[in-house]
């Protein structure tokens, strides 16, 4: 027998245990989804109960686990793991809320106005020209752009679809009908500069935003004081991508850019199972 022969044999698969930092709600939330959408296919049987399934599926999710190394922890194929993962994905998506009805619940409820800002999700540099569009000149990296509302609180709302890295906030927003539905609503939103020239609305803006300084133009004391209480403002929308971000799958995702819109309103529904509980 070869050296590699005598060390395949002597090998055994080792399983490890990992803590999971999410609630029992959050658990038994997706499980019971899973069960309802099993009940409704008519489908009562897998290898493995509800309740296993989403442990599995949010230990992905949460902890960007190798499919492969689950798969061989539970005794299941890749294939199969995979199924779940993009089952489940499915499921929460489908739960994610609408542009309008997010805004109209805000209103609803007596807030006045919405933080909105865009970011970058990071991905693998793919070969190819289709995935030029896809690098983000500002972050200097691959990735994939969204943009996101949230209350005052920095509590998410909604989530935009993903688009290649390179896109404007701007453009993000007038794709979205972001200013349409703001009025609609009755809201306004704060911004940041990159917003500058959205709502060109001198004498009842509802996108507002800083000033910018030019070589010609320096800002006044009066200018400086308003950014500074706008930056104050705004600052827990940060605090809203931070925990949508706690997801590592989302650290530099893998996944097919296709597929991308759908995981991260998935993540937004967790994220606010996990926050607002």
């Amino acid at each position: 027998m070869t050296n590699t022969k005598l060390l395949a044999e002597d090998t055994c698969p080792l399983v490890y245990q990992c803590r999971l930092p999410l609630s029992t709600s959050t658990v038994n939330h997706l499980a019971d989804l899973l069960r309802r959408h099993l009940k409704a296919i008519r489908s009562r049987w897998r290898i493995l109960p509800p309740g296993k399934i989403a442990v599995i599926v949010l230990a992905v999710l949460r902890h960007d686990q190798r499919l492969a190394d689950m798969a061989g922890g539970n005794d299941v194929s890749e294939s199969t793991v995979r199924r779940w993962r993009d089952e489940l994905i499915g499921l929460l998506a489908a739960q994610a809320p609408r542009l309008d009805r997010a805004l109209k619940k805000v209103a609803k409820q007596g807030g006045e106005l919405v933080l909105i800002d865009g970011t970058l999700i990071r991905t693998r540099r793919r070969t190819g020209k289709a995935d030029r569009r896809n690098y983000s000149g500002k972050h200097r990296s691959h990735g994939l752009h969204l943009l996101a509302l949230t209350d005052e609180n920095g509590r998410l709302i909604w989530i935009s679809a993903a688009r290649p890295g390179r896109t404007h906030n701007n453009t993000a927003a007038r794709h979205d009908h972001i200013l349409a539905h703001l009025r609609a609503a009755g809201l306004g939103a704060l911004a940041d500069l990159g917003f500058r020239g959205l709502d060109n609305n001198f004498h009842d803006p509802v996108i507002v935003t800083g000033y910018a300084a030019t070589r010609t133009h320096k800002l006044t004391p009066g200018q400086k004081e308003a950014n500074r209480v706008l930056a104050v403002g705004r600052a827990p929308v940060e605090h809203g991508f931070a925990h949508l971000k706690n997801w590592r799958i989302l650290t530099k995702l893998r996944a097919d850019p296709v597929h991308a819109t759908q995981l991260l309103r998935a993540l937004l529904v967790l994220t606010n199972l996990e926050v607002n509980r």
